[in-house]
Order: C-alpha cells, then sequence, then structure tokens
C-alpha cells in the first residue's frame, strides 16, 4: 500500500482496530497489547510490538503508519531550561520546552504549528496559523520530554502543561483525547491535577470542557481586563470578549468546582497602572482564582517592553490587598527563546 495512504495507527479509534484485526483472523484481545505498546510504552515501531507474532507486525506495517515527531535541534539555556525543536511527519517545525524550578519539572506542549489568534504580544501569533498537531503529534512530545527528564535531571516530570505554540481549544478533540491517553490507567496514568491547559479564552469552548467535566486545570491567558486594550492586543476578545469570558469562567467553575488561573504578562504602559489593577480585580471577584503575574518576555520587532518593578510591585500589591492569591512568575528559557511568548521555530533546520 501507498504510504501516503496509509492511516496514522494512532488515530485509529480502539473499536475501529478490533473490526480490523478480527478481519484478518486475529484475537480481538490483539489491540489491547497494541494500546499498551502505542499509549504506555510510547512505541513508535511495529517491530517494538515483541509479544505480536511476526506476521501480525507485518500486516500492521502493511496497513498503518506512525506519523512520528522526530527532534532536529535541542538547546540548553543558562537557566538549564531545554527547548526542543521538532519535525512533523509533513516536514512542519514545532516546538517544546522542559523548565526546570527547584521544586518542579514542567513539560511545556504545544498543540498547534503556529498561531491563528495573532496575540500581539506572542512570536507565535507572528507565524501565522499552519496546522493543528495530532493526537500522536502531542503525545510524542510527552515521551520525548520524560526521556529528557530523566537524561537531564535524573527525575521525573512533576508538571504538564499546554503552554506552547497553538491555542488548545482550537484543537479541541486532538488535545482532549491526548490527555485523555496520558492521563489514563491504559495510557502513561498521569495525575489530571499535574496537568494546566492555557487558552487565550475561546468561551464556547471553555463551556464545553465543563460540560464535558474535564479533571485538569484551567489558565486563562487574559493580560488585560480592558475590553477596549483587549481587543487591540488579543484579538479574540473582538467574538469573546470579557463579559461572555467572565460568563464562561463562571459557568466552569459552577460545573467543576475548580479554581481557574488569570495568567497576565505586565507591559509598561499599557495595562501595568493601578486602575488596570482595579478593573482586572473586579473582573475576578465573580469566581474563585488564583492570578499569575508575568514578566514580559521580549520579542524582536514588537513594541512592547517589561513593566517597571515599581508598577510591577505596585499592582501585584494592589490585587493583594483585594484577598486575592498572587503568584509571581518568572521568565525561565529567554535566552533561547523558549520563554512564554517567545516559540516562533527560529531554530534554522535544513530539510531533506
Amino acid at each position: 500500500m501507498n504510504q501516503h495512504r496509509k492511516r496514522d495507527i494512532r488515530t485509529i479509534p480502539k473499536k475501529e482496530l478490533t473490526e480490523f484485526l478480527t478481519a484478518h483472523n486475529e484475537k480481538s484481545f490483539r489491540s489491547t497489547q497494541i494500546f499498551q505498546w502505542l499509549w504506555q510504552k510510547g512505541s513508535t515501531s511495529f517491530r517494538e510490538m515483541t509479544n505480536l507474532s511476526e506476521e501480525l507486525r507485518e500486516t500492521l506495517d502493511a496497513n498503518f503508519i506512525f506519523k512520528s515527531l522526530n527532534p532536529v535541534d535541542i538547546q540548553k539555556s543558562t537557566d538549564q531550561t531545554i527547548k526542543t525543536c521538532f519535525q512533523l511527519y509533513d516536514n512542519q517545525l514545532v516546538e517544546s520546552v522542559l523548565i526546570p524550578s527547584p521544586n518542579t519539572l514542567t513539560a511545556c506542549l504545544s498543540t498547534q504549528v503556529g498561531c491563528p489568534l495573532n496575540c500581539k504580544f506572542c512570536a507565535t501569533g507572528k507565524m501565522g496559523f499552519k496546522c493543528n498537531l495530532t493526537v500522536g503529534e502531542i503525545f510524542d512530545q510527552i515521551i520525548f520530554l520524560q526521556k529528557q527528564a530523566q537524561e537531564s535531571f535524573n527525575q521525573a516530570l512533576t508538571n504538564i502543561v499546554f503552554m506552547g505554540m497553538g491555542e488548545p481549544l482550537l484543537n479541541y478533540s486532538n488535545v482532549l483525547s491526548a490527555i485523555e491517553k496520558i492521563t489514563s490507567p491504559e495510557g502513561l496514568g498521569i495525575s489530571p491535577s499535574r496537568i494546566t491547559l492555557s487558552t487565550a479564552g475561546i468561551s464556547r469552548q471553555i463551556k464545553q470542557l465543563a460540560d464535558d467535566k474535564v479533571r485538569f486545570n484551567l489558565a486563562i491567558s487574559l493580560h488585560t481586563a480592558d475590553n477596549n486594550k483587549r481587543n487591540h492586543l488579543m484579538p479574540v476578545n473582538h467574538s469573546c470578549n470579557l463579559e461572555m469570558l467572565q460568563e464562561a469562567i463562571i459557568y466552569f467553575h459552577q460545573k467543576t468546582s475548580q479554581r481557574v488561573t488569570i495568567e497576565y504578562v505586565l507591559l509598561k504602559n499599557f495595562n501595568d497602572s493601578l486602575i488596570d489593577a482595579q478593573k482586572l480585580a473586579r473582573f475576578c471577584k465573580e469566581f474563585p482564582c488564583k492570578i499569575n503575574l508575568m514578566e514580559y518576555n521580549f520579542v524582536e520587532n514588537l513594541p512592547f517592553q517589561k513593566s517597571d518593578k515599581e508598577n510591577f510591585e505596585k499592582f501585584e500589591n494592589f490585587l493583594k490587598s483585594k484577598n486575592i492569591i498572587v503568584n509571581r512568575r518568572h521568565s525561565k528559557g529567554d535566552g533561547i527563546d523558549a520563554a512564554c511568548g517567545q516559540l516562533a521555530n527560529k531554530t534554522k533546520i535544513n530539510l531533506i
């Protein structure tokens, strides 16, 4: 069979795989064995599936392929953050980041090549949208970064964040399917409490997350609680404004009882005044949350600068005075364009 006509084995539902096997005179339990190789052991080769007969492995190889990621460049910053650039099956490039901290080791995963939302402070948005990642391509990142964590730091991952390239909720089914494989006892068995999905605020899909009763953490990339400013900074606000977003967050909390995280990058003379802090506090008073305040990471040819230390502290202290949980997040990996908002496939790879 032509390689281009073969289906990616990791896009096949288990029921369909079972039907394929029985049609080829194989026992139905073989589908469970194959799924264990795919989603527990992270296998990307039928040759590795040694508890299957050679004949069955040849049958699988004749009918299916693995559209797996290939690491083509790895960079390590002075703060030990590691960025890996992967080549997709169709030669597109995507990046993931391994972020060490004193008490955590976090895998930052991408869900799209590029991003369609064009947030004005983000390098990924400047790329435009190229494609959604498949379930297997998302899963490959975590398998690779798990190994990287052991090899580089001799420890296991503590957290997974969907905060890399792309808007996860615009690749909804693939992202949720990948998370199911990551958290399922039939998959990697990682606790959903260790996973955070970050969205720019797609209100309809946030409600869908609530209806789907997800158990992972939700972070909202907000960055201003002023509609006019957010329209300029994040064009998604034109279709999902702050009122719609607030309603969706309230709905999410009511359905899941989870406290959301609000992410806020302070930009000098744009969203870092006390008036901005007051608007943020008013926006957040309608639901339980914590706020992560972040420094802006420099992106070439963008007009923004990080907030002054004094303004940052005034902003932070005002929120704390309103009894809001506030965490200050320090940038990691900015020396290799691996910090938040900097992923843009700047590595030059010679593709065959």
